[in-house]
């Protein structure tokens, strides 16, 4: 038997006017000289060349003399270096400094693609049958830098999501503020990704007190480098070392955007090659308590490192790596709740299978039991999840890719015990959602793909990428979907 889906009308498209600013820096040389240039203008030229900037770009911008202000600070070092005061250089210096040293960046000019969708936390001034929606997206510009972009919407009474427009002026967060970290965890943690058998080891751990800032990590490792001759296994570790401490941060939006105007971009080196595929869940505390948590693959253009994203309001986010023997590989989902007092995770650790964890730490994870294999010849290549489980009296829906030839990704859905989701209860023998002709086109082709759904009025909306492009969203009634669920029992893996 076949569900019957309803496929909507909307469609996510990527838009290359939405911009963001970038600190721009090539290298301490060319910063030095094109200093040494703007300073050798006149008063009067100075004043007309920012003039000219603030025409052009200050109505694209909320602000711009504050970004402007961000990114002079960030030359601190450069002008250090020329032996120039930065309190003796007068406003418009400063500022057309900082504007040299600045660039707008398209987020979404490449693709708008891998959504996930949460209930918002303000539910107010809603009409009957209404819910106010958070939807999430992997925005990818020049370069494949990805980003995580947001939209809100209401989806009706009958399962038709109404979005609001999105706001014109995107904003990177006000404030960034990095981690304190502990001794023990962060040896730890770098012991699961390095070998430690090299003469680096011993003298950056002596150095280590029992709890450090970033900025005292950095003089211990410039120490280390100073001391030891440095072998090549020695200064991988070290480069290792900051890149897994740039990885803990706490972010803060201005409270005067629209969420749809927050840009959570690439900030630590662990990302600097983009954020993938976060998949957002609402997940309830044992004090019923409402937290956001998103799983996600931060990419640095050779080595992947799962990190996981908290917020109780999408302004302040705070962003922490993925612990433990299974945190590897790409495509965790955290389930909305503990399972027997402990935090429950879906993952493929190899790939191929779809495994469980249980934790009593929500960023330390050790151990996985594989729950699914491909089974059908729609998924023979592999099978992964397509974001957290969703509740239901039946147990827990499970929405799944499947991959079969030429490399065409479809979705699947499983059903699994609610008090013990290894036991899996059913699985469709056939895809749920396959591309159709328009949307197998794209920059990856033949590829549907989500990130996460949601159930509403007894519907399940489910938002979906179309070949990582643009995105669309469909809508299957749930009981029809669980009746066939479970009367598809399947046998142990």
């Amino acid at each position: 038997m076949s569900i019957h889906i309803i496929r909507k009308d909307i469609v996510f498209q990527p838009d290359s006017s939405r911009v963001i600013a970038r600190f721009l820096f090539s290298s301490e040389e060319r910063a030095r000289l094109l200093i040494t240039r703007i300073l050798a203008l006149s008063g009067q030229e100075q004043h007309q060349e920012l003039s000219n900037v603030f025409r052009k770009y200050a109505k694209r911008h909320r602000n711009i003399l504050r970004i402007f202000e961000k990114h002079f600070q960030k030359l601190a070092h450069v002008l250090h270096e020329m032996e120039i005061e930065p309190h003796s250089l007068n406003t418009t210096q400063k500022m057309l400094i900082g504007s040299y040293f600045t660039m707008e960046y398209s987020i979404e000019a490449a693709a708008f693609f891998n959504p996930s969708i949460v209930a918002d936390p303000d539910q107010s001034r809603l009409g009957f049958g209404e819910k106010r929606v958070i939807l999430s997206f992997r925005a990818t510009g020049e370069g494949h830098i990805s980003s995580i972009v947001f939209r809100s919407a209401i989806i009706d009474q009958n399962s038709a999501i109404i979005v609001e427009p999105p706001g014109r002026m995107l904003d990177a967060p006000e404030h960034v503020r990095n981690h304190v970290y502990k001794k023990k965890t962060f040896l730890a943690k770098l012991g699961e990704m390095h070998n430690m058998e090299n003469a680096a080891y011993p003298v950056i751990a002596g150095k280590l007190t029992e709890t450090f800032t970033y900025e005292e990590l950095k003089r211990y490792v410039d120490e280390t480098r100073k001391e030891v001759e440095m072998d090549q296994p020695g200064q991988v570790l070290l480069r290792e070392i900051m890149w897994l401490a740039s990885s803990h941060y706490e972010m803060d939006f201005s409270l005067d955007t629209d969420i749809s105007e927050r840009v959570i971009f690439p900030i630590a080196d662990t990302e600097k090659r983009g954020i993938e595929d976060a998949r957002f869940v609402q997940f309830t505390s044992e004090k019923d308590e409402a937290i956001y948590y998103a799983t996600y693959t931060a990419y640095d253009g050779m080595s992947i490192l799962p990190k996981l994203l908290m917020t109780r309001d999408f302004y302040h986010f705070k962003v922490l790596p993925i612990h433990g023997e299974i945190a590897q590989n790409k495509g965790m989902a955290l389930f909305p709740r503990k399972i027997n007092g402990k935090y429950a995770m879906l993952c493929r650790i190899d790939g191929v299978n779809n495994y469980i964890a249980f934790s009593d730490n929500i960023n330390i994870w050790r151990d996985a039991e594989m729950i699914q294999s491909p089974k059908y010849p729609w998924e023979f290549v592999q099978i992964g999840n397509c974001g957290s489980p969703l509740e239901t009296e039946a147990g827990w829906l499970v929405l799944t890719h499947g991959v079969g030839p030429m490399r065409e990704y479809v979705l699947g859905a499983s059903l699994f015990e609610l008090n013990n989701p290894r036991n899996e209860i059913g699985r469709l023998s056939q895809p749920l959602l396959m591309p159709n002709r328009k949307e197998r086109e794209g920059y990856v082709p033949n590829v549907v793909y989500s990130c996460g759904a949601l159930i509403h009025n007894g519907s399940l909306i489910i938002p979906y990428a179309m070949s990582d492009y643009a995105s669309t969203y469909a809508v299957v009634d749930l009981a029809e979907l669980l009746k066939e669920l479970t009367n598809s029992r399947v046998s142990a893996v």
